[in-house]
């Protein structure tokens, strides 16, 4: 047993009284291209981080779910698996209390735990913390209670938690991506099917690394941003006659938009179908770039869709600008924001020799401006939820 474990495992006894069953780990998430599409049922391409929530767990028979976090000041939530309600608070405990709620809706016999989580995902830095938390969740309730759900099955369950339970309406690509991302790989994922491919994604090979770049700028996607734009989407495929955007094959997108604007749709909407259609493009633009060994060029295609996140969705920010602009004015091969927007991280694809000057760049340009100070660490494509011990 690791250092790690041993100190949860030391933190769970001394909280709970007794051991945990075990310990399990999901990681966070950064997306390497295709943006604001997973609920538009199209493709996307994340990558799992180093980082990870990590869950001590025990069953309980009593129907009392006790929650208790390393990270967020107070103690221990209390509360019972037969009366959990969509909507009613309960701050962070509110990810794993959805899990437990969505598996008890599937009909799945929970019928109580104590969990302790830790965790090293940073939170509102758009790498998907929550989702982090949830998929551990669920699959350390997965196992201990012998539900025999897959991967994927857990990572919907989880969706499912966050939109119906804490409130948010996320697509499935963060819970997909903590769920079923695999070392040194990059989850092609399709979301109208969750048909999903495992692309080898080995930068250190090709003498390259993918920088995040945390603007510690903290947003919300439950602050109705997110929900306008999908609402937007939405009337996009309806006033196209179709069911999602995902059916409107790139080459008609031109076509499509004139057909919009003669319907007198918003110009946001107009807006939001452009991105959408051209971000699953891009997607598959980088696909065919790294089946070809040609990971280089990717950069290109990554800017492209940071323009595009900017200009025609507008959930950028001045800090995720400035990160993309100073970092490929600095020799960076291309860079993006990733996630929600309003804040995060940006991602940045460089040279390995010219990452440290990049980062000098990057943080000169946030100190010249008046920022605090970004977080920089690479992008390790990581393994997915597991058990640990």
């Amino acid at each position: 047993m690791t250092d790690d474990h041993a100190e949860l495992t030391a933190s769970f006894t001394e909280l709970y009284g007794s051991a945990p069953e075990g310990i399990w780990a999901a990681p966070g998430r950064v997306n390497l291209i295709g943006e604001y599409t997973d609920f538009n049922d199209g493709f996307v391409m994340p990558l799992a981080l180093p980082h990870t929530a990590r869950a001590a767990v025990s069953r309980r028979t009593d129907g009392e779910l006790r929650l208790h976090s390393t990270d967020v000041p107070g103690g221990v939530v209390r509360l019972r698996v037969d009366e959990l309600d969509p909507h009613e608070g309960h701050g962070w405990a509110a990810y794993p209390a959805g899990v437990v709620w969505a598996l008890r809706e599937a009909g799945h016999q929970v019928t109580g735990a104590d969990i302790q989580l830790t965790s090293t995902v940073p939170t509102g830095a758009g790498l998907s913390s929550s989702a982090a938390l949830e998929v551990v969740t669920g699959l350390a309730l997965n196992d201990l209670f012998g539900l025999g759900l897959s991967h994927a099955d857990l990572a919907v369950l989880a969706q499912r938690a966050e939109n119906a339970f804490v409130g948010v309406p996320c697509g499935v690509m963060d819970q997909m991506a903590s769920a079923c991302c695999t070392e040194g790989h990059a989850l092609h994922l399709d979301t109208r099917d969750l048909g999903r491919r495992q692309v080898p994604f080995d930068l250190a090979a090709h003498g390259l690394r993918l920088l995040v770049v945390d603007t510690r700028v903290k947003h919300a996607l439950g602050d109705g941003a997110y929900a306008e734009r999908r609402a937007g989407c939405e009337e996009g495929a309806r006033l196209l006659g179709i069911r999602t955007l995902r059916e409107l094959p790139y080459e008609e997108l031109g076509a499509a938009l004139d057909r919009l604007a003669g319907a007198g749709a918003d110009e946001s909407v107009v807006r939001y179908v452009r991105h959408v259609v051209g971000d699953n493009q891009r997607v598959e633009q980088v696909i065919a770039l790294l089946d070809a060994g040609d990971v280089r060029a990717a950069g290109p295609v990554l800017t492209a869709g940071h323009v595009s996140l900017r200009d025609d969705l507008r959930v950028s920010c001045p800090e995720l600008d400035l990160v993309v602009e100073t970092a490929n004015a600095a020799g960076a091969l291309g860079a993006r924001m990733t996630g929600g927007g309003f804040g995060g991280s940006a991602i940045v694809l460089v040279e390995e020799a010219q990452a440290d000057t990049v980062t000098k760049s990057v943080l000169e340009a946030f100190t010249s401006a008046g920022y605090g100070t970004p977080g920089v660490f690479p992008a390790v494509p990581s393994a997915g939820a597991r058990r640990l011990v």
